[in-house]
């Protein structure tokens, strides 16, 4: 689901892009009023573990590779809007390290997973579990349906913005400059792989991560939307050590998510598009190239000739992203706790 550069035309990435500005504008401002400092935490460890998450490929039967996204866990616990900044973080980690989605195409890639996958999954919870019982099993339920349909409605964004490429951009004989797939293969294709694979993982993981916390910590799901007497009394302190560990332990088997072979489906480099249609589309030629990655494809340059090094050069990755997420967030705490002091004097 990560759209690479030249897949979209400029004007299409200018569009998403200007559609994003003032949603994680807004969503910047809703964590500055809902979320407690006791809380940024929370937030690092949802941005760290929708990174992890999708480093885990799994293979589609069309030969493609495809991955959860962690959003609608984070949107259910945290809210939406933390969720939008949360897998935001994550997203402009990958493309500008790793080159896993384009940096043009962040607009895209940020609504398709940090914006619709987030509200989908917590609307569609919220209609399911309403004001049940934390231990409700409306609440499991609705946590997986919602998981479901949740990504599964960022691939669709996604397929329409790749197959419309071809409809409104090619040249006078008909050549497409970007993405060459139209609708009628972009919608089935993507969703394919989401409706029978990704979808039911993402559902597993939002689901049973729910279950897990109606069994030990009633208080991670009554984070949001925020009440007084439950936010400000949330016990999470000593209970975050468990979900470091947890993360640790994502990172460490996080290697097995190389032993899906493929690429996800549109997510082809040049040369493999040309091997598949015979030319690269001239935009893509233009366009795809344009940024080098640091750490291209999770991996140390010089460093991937066996299966052993390439999984440490995986897990290398992982820890610089969770490094880079804990950076942003403490420097996001600080400000906070600079601003409150400064209301206070």
């Amino acid at each position: 689901m990560h759209i690479p550069d030249g897949y979209l035309s400029p004007q299409t990435c200018a569009i998403m892009g200007a559609v994003m500005v003032p949603v994680l504008g807004t969503a910047a401002a809703k964590l500055k009023k809902t979320l407690k400092d006791k809380q940024v935490p929370l937030l690092a460890i949802g941005a760290a573990f929708s990174f992890t998450i999708m480093m885990y490929n799994i293979p589609i039967p069309d030969g493609t590779t495809a991955h959860a996204v962690g959003a609608s866990l984070l949107a259910i616990i945290l809210g939406p809007w933390a969720a939008t900044v949360g897998v935001s973080i994550a997203l402009i980690i990958q493309a500008f390290f790793f080159g896993d989605g384009g940096i043009l195409a962040l607009g895209a890639n940020t609504f398709n997973m940090a914006f619709v996958i987030p509200f989908v999954s917590y609307y569609i919870y919220k209609l399911i579990a309403g004001n049940s019982e934390i231990s409700s099993n409306r609440r499991f339920i609705g946590s997986i349906i919602a998981g479901y349909m949740g990504i599964n409605m960022g691939a669709l964004c996604a397929a329409i913005e790749l197959g419309v490429q071809p409809l409104l951009f090619h040249t006078p004989n008909g050549t497409p400059l970007y993405s060459p797939y139209s609708l009628i293969q972009t919608v089935p294709a993507m969703l394919f792989a989401h409706v029978t694979l990704a979808g039911p993982l993402e559902a597993a993981v939002t689901g049973f991560s729910v279950k897990y916390l109606q069994k030990s910590n009633h208080a991670m799901l009554q984070i949001y939307p925020p009440k007084k007497l439950t936010t400000e009394n949330l016990e999470l302190v000593g209970l975050k050590k468990k979900y470091w560990y947890a993360l640790i332990a994502l990172i460490i088997f996080a290697p097995l998510g190389l032993l899906a072979h493929g690429t996800a489906y549109s997510e082809w480099s040049g040369d493999e598009l040309k091997s598949r249609l015979g030319f690269i589309p001239t935009g893509m030629t233009k366009l795809g190239d344009k940024w080098k990655a640091l750490l291209p494809d999770y991996s140390i340059p010089g460093f991937n000739s066996t299966f052993l090094k390439s999984s440490l050069g995986y897990v290398f990755c992982a820890i610089v992203a969770l490094a880079f997420i804990l950076l942003l967030t403490s420097i996001f705490s600080f400000f906070r706790r600079r601003k409150n002091t400064d209301k206070l004097d």
